[in-house]
C-alpha cells in the first residue's frame, strides 16, 4: 500500500490499495450473464437490407417464432426530448412492415438449446422488397434525399443552434481566420463481452428476474415494464459481473423486452447471448461526424472568435434514454474547450440514416469535437508561425471559476500546468532537433498535443438543461452498520470494472474512523439498491461517492453519540479512528462494532437520541466538475507503407483527488489504449447499399499490446470545492486526448510532404493516400 495523499490528514483516501473486484475475477469466480442456464434458448433474425418493406416471411413447420404481430401490445421504444427541434421516432421491438438497418431484429426463435436456435433461424426465410438506402449523413441532408422516418424533414431528428451576441463584429473584426474540416468515422465500443440476457419467470410469485449486461439496471426495469405493461415490481432487473460497457450497455435494447415478454408467455426461463458478428453490426455504434471550424484569432494568435458546424449521423433510431441528441447537442455545449474565447456560433445536426443506431460511447462527442478544435489549434499555429505548444499557452484558461461561452462553469482546473508538465517530459527542443536529425534520414517523426477539459460528476441540472424526456443525475445510497459492526453501502450506480466497490469503501471507511475490509457494496440489483441512475460520464466517484460521504456522516454523528453516552464524554470530543470511538486526549476508548451492538440491543439507553439501529440514506446531486489533461505523443511514420508508430505518450492528468491512484491510472491507460485504436485502427464501413463491410474482428481492428506503447503519467491534484469528496471524474478521459493527440502527431510527422490528415482512423491507406494525392516522391 501507499502512503495516504500527502496533505489529505486521510487513512485511506489517497492509497492504491488492491481492487476488492479482482479475485474473483482473476480466478475464474466471475457472474456473466451468459453462464446461467436457461430453458429456452433465443436467436434472432436480423434484416440483411438496409432500407425495405417486409412482404413475407416463412418459418420451418413446429418451430417457435415470434415476429412483430406477436408483440403487437408491446408499445415501441419512443425516447422524448422537448427541446431543440427533436423529432420522436419509434423504433418497433421487432421490424414492424419495414426495416431500416442491416442487424435490425425481425424476429424471435425460440428452442431448447443455442445450437438448435441458431439452425432455425437460418431456415427463416425473410423477403423484403428493397428500396433506396441513405448511408451517409451528408447526402441524407440533400434535397430529394429518401427519408428514414417520414415525420422528420431532410432526415433532421434534432438540431441546436447559437450564437454569442459578440459573435459577428469578432469575427470580422479577425486578424486571421483559419477554417479547418475534420471527419471521425463510426465506431463500434467492442467490449469483452457483447450484449446477453438472461429472464426467468417466478411461479410463485408472478415476478420475472432479468439478469442483463448493462449500465443502467433500475431504467432497464423501469423501461421495460412499461413497454410491456406490467406493474414495475414484477420485474426485478440483475446486473451481475460485466465485461466492459463503455456506453453501449447504457441504452435500452428491444431484445430485453423480448425476453421479459417470452418469460412471462411461457412462464419458464429464456436467455440469449450475443455473438461478435451480431455486436458489430447491430449493437449501438458511435461517432460519426463531420465537423467543419473557423476560428479568428487577432494578430497575437489569441482566439477570439470560433464557428463550428456540426454534423452527426445518429443510425436510423434514437437511443433510449439519453436520446441520440446527446452527440451533437454536446458537441454544440462543449465545443470551446479549455480556451478562453468569447465570440462562438455553432450549428449541431442529428441526422437519420440507414445505419445502426447510435449511443454514447466512452467519451461520446469529445473525442471528435477534441480532435476538431486541436487540429485547429495546431493549423493556426503553423499559419502564426508558432510552436503549437505556444499558442495553446497564450489561450487556454487560467482564471477561475470560468464561465464559457455555452455558459458552462470551470471550476478550478490546470490547463496550463498540465501542458507544461507533458511538454517538458517530451522536451520539445530537443525533440525538434532529433526530428531533424531524422528527416535528413528519410525518417519522418511528429509531435502532437491535445488539451482539453473532461466535464465529469453532472447532475439533474446539466441533463435538465437539454430537455430530456427521462432526467438522470443524482444518486442515492444506503448505508447501514449491522449489530457486528460490518457495514452495507448499497448503492444505485452499477459498476462496470472501474473499481468502484473499492474506491466507495475507501471513502467511508475514512468517514467512520473503519478499515474498507469491514465495507461491502451492494450494486445492480433493483430488489437490493435504491433506484439510482447507473454509471455512466465519468460520474459515479462523484456523485455516488458524494452521496456515501454524506449517508457515512449521518452514520459518523450517530456513533459519536452513542460513544458520548457510554464512555460518559461530550460527543464533540468523541474521535472515530483505527476501528475505535476514543475521548480525544486520552485512552479511553470501546470499540466501534461495541457501538453498532449497542444501537441495536441497548437501544433503551438512548432512547430520544435517534432511532434503533444504524442506517441512513442520502442523496447526492452536484451541478458537475471539470477536470483537465494534457496528451502529447510521439509517433513515426513510415512513407513508404502509410504505418504509424506510437514511440512515446505522455498523459499530464488533473482529477482532483486521487481516491485510489492504482485505480487512476488503470483507467487513464485503458481510455488512452481506447484512443489509440480510434486514431489509428478502428472504423465500421458500410458500402453505399448500407451493407457492413467490418463485421469480424478481422475487419473491425481494435489495438493489441504491439500497438499500445509505453504510457508515461504524469498527475496534479486540484482540489475541486464543487464535488464533495473534492474529487473529479476521469474515466473518459484517455479516449478524449489521444486520438487528437496521435493526429496532430501524424501531420507533424507529414510536413515535409505538405500534406494533412484531418480524419481518424488514420490508416495506412489514408496517409498513402493522401501522400498520393499530394504526388511526392516518396508517394
Amino acid at each position: 500500500m501507499s502512503a495516504p495523499t500527502k496533505g489529505s490528514g486521510l487513512a485511506w483516501v489517497g492509497r492504491s490499495i488492491r481492487r476488492v473486484e479482482d479475485p474473483a475475477l482473476l480466478t475464474g469466480r466471475g457472474r456473466f450473464t451468459a453462464d446461467l442456464p436457461a430453458a429456452h434458448r433465443v436467436r434472432f433474425v436480423r434484416s440483411s437490407v438496409a432500407a425495405g418493406r417486409i412482404e413475407k416471411i416463412t418459418a420451418p413447420e413446429n418451430a417457435v417464432v415470434l415476429t412483430a404481430a406477436d408483440l403487437a401490445a408491446v408499445k415501441p421504444i419512443t425516447p422524448a426530448l422537448h427541446k431543440f427541434g427533436y423529432v420522436p421516432v419509434a423504433q418497433p421491438i421487432l421490424a414492424s412492415g419495414v426495416v431500416r438497418f442491416v442487424g435490425e431484429p425481425i424476429a424471435a426463435v425460440v428452442a431448447a438449446t443455442e445450437a438448435e436456435a441458431e439452425d432455425i433461424a437460418d431456415d427463416v426465410s425473410v423477403e423484403i422488397g428493397e428500396i433506396e438506402p441513405v448511408v451517409d449523413a451528408r447526402a441524407a441532408l440533400a434535397d430529394g434525399a429518401p427519408r428514414i422516418h417520414s415525420q422528420a424533414a431532410r432526415n433532421i431528428i434534432v438540431e441546436g443552434k447559437m450564437e454569442t451576441p459578440d459573435f459577428a463584429a469578432a469575427h470580422g473584426a479577425a486578424h486571421r481566420l483559419v477554417a479547418i474540416e475534420v471527419r471521425s468515422r463510426r465506431q463500434n465500443a467492442t467490449p469483452l463481452e457483447a450484449r446477453a440476457g438472461h429472464a426467468v419467470f417466478d411461479p410463485i410469485s408472478g415476478r420475472v428476474t432479468l439478469t442483463c449486461a448493462t449500465q443502467m439496471p433500475h431504467l432497464m426495469r423501469t423501461a421495460i415494464a412499461d413497454l410491456i405493461g406490467m406493474p414495475e415490481s414484477d420485474l426485478r432487473v440483475i446486473a451481475p459481473d460485466v465485461g466492459g460497457g463503455f456506453g453501449q450497455k447504457m441504452s435500452l435494447v428491444p431484445e430485453y423486452v423480448v425476453l421479459v415478454w417470452l418469460a412471462r408467455k411461457l412462464k419458464s426461463s429464456v436467455a440469449w447471448t450475443e455473438d461478435r458478428r451480431e455486436n458489430l453490426m447491430a449493437s449501438f455504434h458511435s461517432r460519426d461526424q463531420h465537423i467543419r471550424l473557423q476560428g479568428g484569432f487577432d494578430s497575437d494568435a489569441k482566439f477570439v472568435a470560433l464557428s463550428a458546424e456540426v454534423i452527426a449521423n445518429v443510425g436510423a433510431y434514437s437511443c433510449y434514454p439519453t436520446t441520440c441528441a446527446v452527440e451533437p447537442l454536446m458537441a454544440m455545449a462543449e465545443l470551446p474547450g479549455p480556451y478562453d474565447v468569447r465570440a462562438y456560433a455553432c450549428v449541431a445536426r442529428g441526422v437519420l440514416t440507414n445505419t445502426c443506431p447510435m449511443a454514447p460511447y466512452r467519451g461520446v462527442s469529445r473525442p471528435a469535437i477534441t480532435m476538431a478544435l486541436e487540429r485547429l489549434m495546431d493549423a493556426a499555429a503553423a499559419q502564426f508561425g508558432l510552436e503549437p505548444v505556444e499558442i495553446r499557452r497564450r489561450n487556454l484558461i487560467e482564471k477561475f471559476p470560468y464561465t464559457s461561452a455555452t455558459g458552462l462553469v470551470f471550476d478550478e482546473a490546470s490547463y496550463r500546468q498540465t501542458l507544461d508538465m507533458a511538454s517538458g517530459a517530451l522536451d520539445v527542443p530537443a525533440f525538434r532537433k532529433r526530428q531533424e536529425q531524422a528527416r535528413s534520414e528519410c525518417r519522418y517523426l511528429g509531435i502532437g498535443f491535445a488539451t482539453f477539459s473532461e466535464r465529469t460528476g453532472y447532475g439533474t441540472p446539466a441533463f435538465a438543461a437539454r430537455g430530456m424526456g427521462v432526467t438522470p443525475g443524482w444518486e442515492t445510497v444506503e448505508l447501514t452498520m449491522d449489530p457486528s459492526g460490518y457495514l452495507e453501502l448499497r448503492i444505485g450506480a452499477s459498476p462496470h470494472g472501474q473499481g468502484l466497490r473499492t474506491t466507495l469503501a475507501q471513502l467511508v471507511a475514512d468517514e467512520l474512523g473503519v478499515s474498507p475490509d469491514v465495507i461491502k457494496v451492494v450494486h445492480g440489483d433493483t430488489d437490493r439498491t435504491p433506484y439510482g441512475w447507473g454509471t455512466f460520464a465519468s460520474r459515479s466517484l462523484v456523485i455516488a461517492g458524494g452521496a456515501s460521504v454524506l449517508a457515512a456522516r449521518k452514520v459518523h454523528t450517530k456513533l459519536k453519540k452513542i460513544a458520548s453516552r457510554l464512555l460518559e464524554a461530550a460527543a464533540d470530543d468523541i474521535v472515530l479512528e483505527n476501528g475505535a470511538a476514543r475521548v480525544a486526549g486520552t485512552d479511553r476508548e470501546i470499540p466501534i462494532g461495541d457501538l453498532a451492538r449497542a444501537a441495536y440491543h441497548q437501544f433503551h439507553l438512548f432512547t430520544g437520541d435517534f432511532d434503533p439501529g444504524l442506517s441512513e440514506t442520502a442523496t447526492y446531486d452536484p451541478p458537475g466538475t471539470f477536470s483537465n489533461a494534457c496528451h502529447a505523443g510521439i509517433v513515426e511514420v513510415d512513407a513508404d507503407t502509410g504505418r504509424v508508430t506510437v514511440e512515446r505518450f505522455v498523459v499530464a492528468e488533473d482529477a482532483g483527488r486521487l481516491v485510489n491512484p492504482m485505480i487512476v491510472d488503470g483507467q487513464i491507460l485503458g481510455g488512452v489504449a481506447q484512443g489509440i485504436g480510434n486514431a489509428l485502427l478502428e472504423e465500421i464501413v458500410y458500402d453505399d447499399s448500407g451493407n457492413m463491410l467490418t463485421a469480424t474482428l478481422a475487419d473491425f481492428l481494435p489495438p493489441t499490446c504491439r500497438e499500445i506503447p509505453p504510457i508515461e503519467l504524469l498527475h496534479l491534484e486540484t482540489l475541486s470545492d464543487a464535488t464533495i469528496t473534492r474529487a473529479k471524474g476521469l474515466g473518459e478521459g484517455g479516449t478524449i486526448g489521444a486520438p487528437a493527440a496521435i493526429l496532430n502527431a501524424i501531420n507533424d510527422a507529414l510536413t515535409p510532404f505538405s500534406v494533412t490528415i484531418n480524419e481518424i482512423p488514420a490508416t495506412p491507406q489514408r496517409i498513402r493516400a493522401a501522400l498520393r494525392q499530394a504526388g511526392k516522391q516518396q508517394a
